[in-house]
């Protein structure tokens, strides 16, 4: 249905279980359920959650994903946070804000991919412009293995003006680009930030990287002039993480 978001595959329905998104009903392939399948129908039965058994062919049929791997839910859209939500948990956390801001990241695979490392580095949230993004889809979700259900995700209309904002309440913006004129690991990123990473191909908007502090590029040794947009932001977040020390372990 148009007003229910589709979640694919194990983890990401467990994933969405835990943490209590609303879910409507779970569409279980015809077979007995074994290891993660059982874990389904057993965090189903505690939160309530109606489980019908279907032929493998209908899930077939349902998927958008092709890796539905017998399992399918249908929930609840995931609402979308504000972006000062996200400077709010930082705060409840006691915790220097730390932000990932994606710019024209179309391919859910690496939307799915930078969701994934977002929760695992301790992202406080993830913002993604209206336009020329991808969604959050069932093929994002199956991509970032469930961490779609455990981080905050706001959607902006301008992202260079969300950036000046952020700049306003003292968050440092460092985006990076392989024109920048500073190695990543070379410079400070501890304390508030916001990390700005480019889409696939066309990287970081010339306006919005106008409006960030530092630009900062990646040491490409090889032949190849970049890298994938999922595994640059990698790298970079987790350099604030092993800057920021103790403090996130």
């Amino acid at each position: 249905m148009a007003d229910e978001d589709q979640i694919e595959g194990r983890n990401p329905v467990i994933e969405a279980l835990r943490a209590g998104r609303a879910i409507n009903v779970i569409y279980l392939a015809r077979q007995s359920p074994s290891g993660s399948l059982r874990a389904v129908v057993s965090l189903a039965a505690e939160n309530g959650v109606p489980v019908q058994t279907v032929d493998r062919e209908r899930l077939d049929r349902m998927a958008t994903t092709r890796a539905h791997q017998g399992v399918i839910a249908l929930a609840s859209p995931k609402q979308y946070a504000d972006v000062d939500d996200l400077l709010e948990l930082a705060a409840g956390r006691g915790e220097d804000p730390f932000l990932l801001l994606l710019d024209g990241i179309q391919d859910p695979q690496n939307l799915g991919s930078l969701l994934r490392t977002a929760e695992a580095a301790g992202v406080h949230g993830v913002v993604l412009p209206y336009r020329r993004s991808a969604g959050l889809t069932a093929a994002v979700g199956r991509a970032s293995a469930g961490a779609l259900e455990h981080v905050a995700v706001a959607r902006v209309t301008n992202l260079s003006r969300t950036v000046e904002a952020l700049k306003g309440k003292g968050l440092w913006i460092v985006a990076a680009d392989q024109a920048g004129p500073s190695i990543y690991d070379r410079i400070s990123l501890r304390g508030p930030i916001a990390v700005v990473i480019g889409g696939e191909g066309k990287g970081i908007g010339p306006n919005l990287r106008s409006h960030c502090d530092l630009v900062v590029r990646l040491p490409m040794r090889g032949r190849l002039s970049s890298l994938n947009a999922a595994v640059a932001g990698a790298i970079l977040l987790y350099e604030v993480v092993r800057q920021r020390g103790p403090e996130v372990e």
